[in-house]
């Protein structure tokens, strides 16, 4: 083989597999590498905000419960994010799921966070739990305009 087809097709690999590097990928599959939040984690390192999920900040009432979820159901643990495109500050927006799937879905049912309407569609509506909506208001940002 020539070696400048080599270097190209080692550039193309180390592109591929390197969810940081692929910015236009719509997938991303790796292991969690950090939890943020109830509603941020890193995969291989890259921040991603999932889609539709309202969990309280770790300095609010919940968040360290939602954190702790969180952490216990993903860290070290293979997810696979399909991503908007879209991005909020420094994350990638996306839908992430582990062996048992949806995390937000599963975050919902815990009671531990809500749907946030404007970017789920709804799609998460059927999960909220009445002790979640009495204790956690949404945030503005979660209302449909």
């Amino acid at each position: 083989m020539k070696p400048h087809l080599a270097l190209l097709i080692t550039a193309i690999a180390v592109f591929w597999c390197n969810p940081a590097l692929a910015r236009d990928r719509q997938t991303i599959v790796g292991p969690v590498t950090h939890i943020r939040d109830g509603d941020t984690i890193e995969v291989s390192g890259v921040p991603i905000r999932l889609n539709g999920l309202h969990a309280p900040e770790p300095y609010e009432a919940g968040g360290p419960e939602a954190t702790v979820w969180m952490i216990e159901h993903t860290r070290g643990h293979v997810v696979t994010c399909h991503l908007n495109g879209e991005k909020n500050n420094d994350r990638w927006i996306g839908i992430c799921s582990n062996r048992d799937g949806d995390l937000a879905a599963q975050l919902i049912a815990a009671g531990l966070g809500r749907d946030c309407p404007r970017y789920s569609g709804g799609r998460y509506a059927r999960l909220d739990r009445p002790q979640a909506v009495a204790a956690m208001p949404l945030p503005d940002y979660c209302i449909r305009r």
